[in-house]
């Protein structure tokens, strides 16, 4: 009889964190005791309503704050121990943020927004482009490629702000409410797009959500309420 398949460990290990914000009284506990794991591949929906903590969960596991106590691994490296140097390592190379607010450059044409993370890499410049190429089309947008972001829809501009961050080919993608500016029907496709490159790409993917509908196309979803996690 063959050996048992060892699992993989996880590409995200949340251990114990807690996170407050101002003391005494006046305090906000944002995190409290949150563990939790993300294998490798999977699209985790991250549920809950506004100041439930999902902000500052995602925040903490890509490394722009850090946990008052407990621990986040990423890819086997723990993101709350690294120094500046790391997190820009981590953020250049490991893992990448999807905002529902884009945050795309207004003068730069769509294909030069996608292509920005690749120039911080020094990437030759023919390489670079049939990346952009690669990514515009994977996200729909190959025929928008030279429309800068206020010729483009909000939805169309978010699929922009994916390809972005897919140029650098991250292991996890990390996206805080990704849909909240759009309407229902270009939400569900942004996030049916979601699903689609996060198989396409090979990805583990975190989103967060305040809209349960949008959690069918994860593979499971992890609710927060009050800074805890909760069964659903």
């Amino acid at each position: 009889m063959s050996a048992p398949v060892a699992a993989a460990p996880a590409l995200v290990s949340v251990r114990g964190v807690h996170r407050t914000y101002g003391s005494g009284r006046t305090a906000v506990h944002a995190l409290q005791d949150v563990s939790f794991d993300v294998a490798p591949g999977e699209l985790v929906a991250l549920v809950g309503r506004s100041g439930s903590g999902k902000t500052t969960l995602l925040n903490v596991v890509g490394g722009l704050d850090r946990p008052d106590e407990g621990s986040v691994v990423v890819d086997g490296t723990d993101v709350t121990r690294l120094d500046d140097a790391g997190l820009v390592r981590l953020r250049r190379d490991v893992l990448a943020f999807v905002f529902q607010t884009f945050g795309l450059v207004p003068v730069l044409s769509a294909a030069e927004n996608v292509g920005v993370p690749l120039r911080m890499r020094h990437l030759p410049v023919a390489d670079r482009e049939r990346r952009v190429a690669l990514l515009l089309d994977l996200v729909g947008l190959a025929d928008h490629a030279d429309q800068r972001p206020d010729e483009l829809s909000g939805g169309q501009q978010q699929r922009v702000a994916i390809a972005r961050a897919l140029a650098g080919s991250p292991r996890l993608l990390v996206a805080d409410e990704p849909t909240g500016q759009l309407d229902t029907e270009t939400g569900l496709a942004v996030m049916a797009l979601l699903r689609a490159v996060v198989e396409a790409e090979g990805m583990t993917a975190i989103v967060s959500t305040h809209d349960p509908v949008m959690i069918a196309l994860a593979d499971r979803a992890v609710h927060l309420v009050d800074g805890r996690l909760h069964d659903a």
